[in-house]
């Protein structure tokens, strides 16, 4: 199977999931900038969300580069990435609207944890696929970056019941280690 329509599909989810969150900014009742100022949670709700769909945009784009053929498993699996994708317009309502508080942030966390484990399945699935010699796997190999942001995400929603606002620096902590550039698969294409 081609990777085109699961390219095309992906891509127009991601655009509706970020049309989504920004229909859930409403303009505050009041016509000054303290009315504005009330809606910072909203906003920074918002901002990291759209960081992370970004994110995964990018990753997801990179991550199909290298590959050449899609079979069932793989577009199951990428549908189930989507799927959880799809909370975090939700959650992001949710915790900017609570201000925050520790069970919104923990739900938050959840909302970014299962993504990011259902794009490690889905890379799996994919290296399966392609097989240990090919260009998916020698460029992105163990995958200890994906790993390691799951294992932060955890510690952030564990961390949330104690400090929603550490919590929430967990999780900038990850979107941040994923703002660099992953050159990994450029790379190996290159050589």
């Amino acid at each position: 199977m081609s990777k085109e329509r699961l390219l095309a599909f992906s891509d127009g989810f991601f655009s509706i999931i970020i049309t989504i969150m920004v229909l859930e900014l409403r303009p505050p009742e009041g016509d000054t900038f303290k009315d504005l100022i009330a809606l910072w949670p909203k906003f920074l709700s918002y901002a990291l969300s759209f960081m992370y769909i970004g994110i995964y945009w990018n990753n997801h784009h990179h991550l199909f580069v290298p590959v050449h053929k899609v079979n069932g498993s793989v577009l199951w699996k990428n549908l189930l990435l989507l799927f959880w994708l799809s909370f975090i317009p939700f959650t992001t309502a949710w915790m900017g609207e609570h201000q925050f508080s520790s069970q919104t942030v923990a739900i938050y966390g959840f909302s970014l944890l299962m993504p990011a484990t259902f794009f490690l399945i889905l890379f799996l699935s994919l290296a399966n696929l392609h097989g240990e010699d090919s260009v998916l796997v020698k460029a992105i190999g163990r995958n200890i970056k994906g790993k390691i942001s799951i294992l932060i995400y955890a510690v952030g929603i564990a961390a949330s019941f104690y400090n929603s606002v550490l919590s929430l620096i967990f999780y900038a902590v990850v979107a941040a280690i994923w703002l660099i550039p992953d050159t990994r698969i450029e790379n190996t294409l290159k050589e």
